[in-house]
């Protein structure tokens, strides 16, 4: 009873994060990479579930999006949005995820190695999704400098980006206490 109860909790609680991932998604301001609150939600289901289940947030996220259901930014979906110049962004929180699961592994729960697993998670999802917008942009317009693609894709996004990551990491805190509290876990 209990293995059947904790994996409809994990079922319904992944599943309400790639909805809850989707929604701020389409809570954009369009530029050439958009600002949205994806990434907030991206740190909250790492916060609030783990590793584990925020990786399967993060593949559900990415299939349902991959199959033409409108998740990413601006409504957009399918196979040519993870193909284009910002697709690596969206793919590198694969990565975000395998990296703080790891890190959860090897160091607990803590607060701050979950606050550490963020931010590195973050790093990884910049430089991941950099490098593939220069891949990308270079085959389909032509050379890009370094230079031009951080200040395009990576430096406006930083504090924006740090806020909401504090922000979620401080609401997952809170989140999980409940969640103890009620017996769900």
């Amino acid at each position: 009873m209990t293995t059947t109860r904790n994996k409809t909790y994990d079922m319904i609680c992944v599943a309400m994060f790639a909805v809850i991932m989707a929604v701020c998604s389409w809570i954009s301001i369009p530029t050439l990479v958009p600002f949205t609150m994806q990434t907030f939600a991206l740190f909250l289901a790492f916060g609030v579930l783990g590793g584990k289940r925020g990786t399967l947030v993060v593949v559900i996220y990415v299939l349902l999006g991959a199959v033409g259901v409108p998740v990413f930014a601006g409504f957009s979906s399918g196979l040519g949005v993870l193909m284009g110049t910002t697709g690596g962004y969206v793919l590198g929180f694969l990565l975000s995820g395998l990296l703080y699961w790891s890190l959860e592994r090897l160091l607990g729960e803590k607060i701050w190695v979950r606050a550490l697993s963020m931010v590195l998670g973050m790093v990884t999802y910049y430089v991941f999704g950099t490098i593939w917008f220069m891949v990308v942009y270079t085959q389909n317009t032509g050379a890009i400098g370094l230079s031009a693609v951080l200040g395009w894709c990576v430096f406006p996004f930083l504090l924006p980006d740090s806020i909401k990551l504090v922000l979620a990491l401080i609401l997952s805190d809170r989140l999980k206490k409940i969640v103890k509290k009620s017996g769900w876990e």
